[in-house]
């Protein structure tokens, strides 16, 4: 309660807090989106050869040993373990000029982007919510997102271990009211996965093709579980509109082919975070914009 205080009394220690938090989160993150993706084929192929009674699966021992705490961190290229100095979120980059301390290999930009996105989307998420309940469960849905986003671009891949958490936890916040009452809550969950079902079933049958994963339901539902109901429309609306014209762009300037898959979980993601911070304003404004 004391910390709470002296958050609401000096706002720039808060923020300058939620900050260090963020980049803190987003160096796990770092590890989660490499290491999960890894960790659930490796774990699917011993279960598919147990099913298929095919004998012991041939596992790398590095990979057998991988989980997100374990190993320690360590260069790609020369095997040297990370140190604790060198592994501070962006200062070590910016130390080590973007490279291996023991075989200079160049270390790639991605990982202080992600740690600086997710300690700046933090701030944000704390300048919208202030010092509460819902600014601790907003943090928890950004960095979700965040790791979300990077895996399915990654992988084409949401996985069940980030979303269904994600949707249980939606749930469970509104029996508190924290962004939505429970009934608006329960139905946002129930349509979020119908809606985007309904669109994989048809599509398939016009085309004889699937569209899109079951994660992609999944994510949908448990943004409606966080929301409420009355934010699927913007979510769909926003993340088809800014889908179709990554979608276009990447086609025109050659970055993807016609026939390559584009995950949609990283829209889903923006829209859905979108309408975190300004859905209520977004639905005002077009609504206003009708009268």
């Amino acid at each position: 309660m004391e910390t709470l205080h002296i958050f609401e009394s000096t706002p720039w220690l808060f923020y300058t807090a939620t900050f260090a938090l963020g980049l803190c989160v987003g160096s796990f993150l770092n590890v989660v989106i490499y290491r999960l993706p890894a960790i659930l084929e490796r774990d699917w192929r011993i279960q598919c050869h147990e099913y298929l009674e095919l004998g012991d699966a041939k596992i790398d021992h590095k990979l057998q040993q991988l989980s997100l705490a374990k190993p320690g961190s360590a260069c790609p290229h020369c095997g040297h373990k990370i140190r604790a100095w060198e592994n501070v979120p962006v200062l070590s980059y910016l130390f080590l000029k973007g490279k291996c301390s023991s075989c200079h290999s160049s270390i790639s930009l991605r990982y202080p982007s992600i740690e600086l996105i997710a300690g700046l989307l933090s701030v944000i998420v704390a300048l919208q919510f202030g010092v509460s309940l819902a600014t601790l469960f907003a943090l928890l849905l950004t960095w979700t997102l965040i790791a979300l986003t990077l895996i399915d671009y990654d992988k084409q891949l949401l996985p069940d271990d980030l979303t269904l958490p994600l949707l249980w936890v939606g749930l469970l916040i509104s029996f508190f009211d924290v962004f939505t009452d429970t009934q608006s809550s329960l139905i946002g969950a129930m349509l979020g996965y119908m809606i985007l079902w309904t669109v994989f079933q048809l599509f398939k049958l016009v085309t004889g093709k699937e569209g899109m994963g079951f994660g992609d339901f999944k994510l949908l539902a448990a943004l409606g579980a966080w929301l409420g109901w009355h934010f699927l429309p913007q979510i769909i609306l926003l993340s088809s509109v800014v889908g179709a014209v990554t979608g276009i762009l990447m086609l025109v300037t050659g970055l993807t082919r016609r026939q390559q898959p584009i995950p949609f979980g990283p829209y889903l993601a923006v829209a859905g975070w979108i309408a975190l911070m300004w859905g209520q304003d977004i639905n005002r404004l077009y609504f206003s914009s009708l009268q």
